[in-house]
């Protein structure tokens, strides 16, 4: 039983973030059922790649025991207080908030579910986002507290699973899809990490994790395929450096597979805003 004073704090963070994420156009999460699928290269990679399209845009990095979106955008340094607003730091015109540039770099989270939803709340709520037309949230991968937690209260239109062909990772993808679908997310989204390599010297195609899964699954389980993105050494070595690929290398075959599934995105939100356009003529 809540006491009288923590349901008033509950409801008074509530109201903040209601209107923290009242001027933000469209809210995406980017999560996985498995670690190592590349979720926070597409997190990224993606954000930025709006942004190279003329979009505001925001991440928020919600993976609050292995936050890595600060090393993957080269944002170092503190993030900086304003009053009792967070002011989040900012690369290449886009903003980042992460609970890395919080702590120092060696100390480990160990905290409960409670504590690390209390966080996420705050970056919903206490962050001075300002006006966006996107925030990407990437959240770390599985179906725990955060995911509970973002899904709830940041109200996204559109999640992003991550996977690769691999039927390993097809099993864990398949229970974030159904964790996506149980928490109502309007639209639910796949994007096949890894699916292919292209040898380097000869040019020949390898499958390295096997070919197809995730096209297969998203039919299947009925939500949208977004797209496949190659194994790219490009982009590993440019994340390590705090350089996105889709910034560096543009002509690079994932920068423009990240583009393509962001002009997927534009497609679905621009008939979304249709529909409800004429519905309410």
């Amino acid at each position: 039983m809540l006491t009288q004073e923590q349901q008033k704090h509950i409801e008074l963070q509530n109201k903040k973030i209601t209107e923290n994420l009242g001027n933000i156009a469209h809210r995406i999460v980017v999560f996985s059922g498995k670690g190592g699928v590349g979720k926070t290269t597409v997190s990224v990679n993606l954000a930025y790649g709006l942004q190279t399209r003329g979009y505001k845009t925001a991440i928020l990095d919600a993976d609050v025991t292995g936050p890595n979106v600060p090393k993957m955008t080269g944002i170092n340094g503190h993030v900086l207080m304003q009053g009792n607003r967070l002011i989040p730091q900012e690369r290449n015109h886009v903003k980042v908030i992460s609970l890395a540039n919080i702590i120092p770099p060696d100390q480990p989270v160990v905290w409960r579910g409670p504590l690390r939803s209390n966080l996420l709340n705050q970056f919903l709520g206490d962050v001075e986002w300002g006006r966006l037309d996107y925030l990407v949230a990437d959240l770390p991968p599985g179906t725990g507290d955060e995911i509970l937690t973002m899904t709830q209260k940041m109200s996204p239109d559109l999640a992003i699973i991550v996977t690769t062909p691999q039927e390993v990772s097809l099993i864990d993808s398949a229970r974030a899809i159904g964790m996506a679908k149980k928490m109502q997310i309007p639209l639910i989204g796949l994007v096949e990490n890894m699916s292919i390599l292209i040898c380097p010297y000869c040019g020949a195609r390898i499958d390295l994790f096997g070919s197809g899964g995730g096209k297969k699954q998203a039919e299947e389980m009925n939500v949208r395929f977004l797209g496949s993105l190659p194994i790219s050494l490009e982009a590993r070595k440019l994340g390590d450096e705090g350089k996105p690929v889709i910034l560096e290398k543009r002509e690079a075959r994932i920068s423009m597979a990240i583009m393509d599934i962001i002009a997927g995105i534009e497609n679905i939100f621009s008939s979304m805003k249709a529909k409800k356009t004429g519905s309410e003529r």
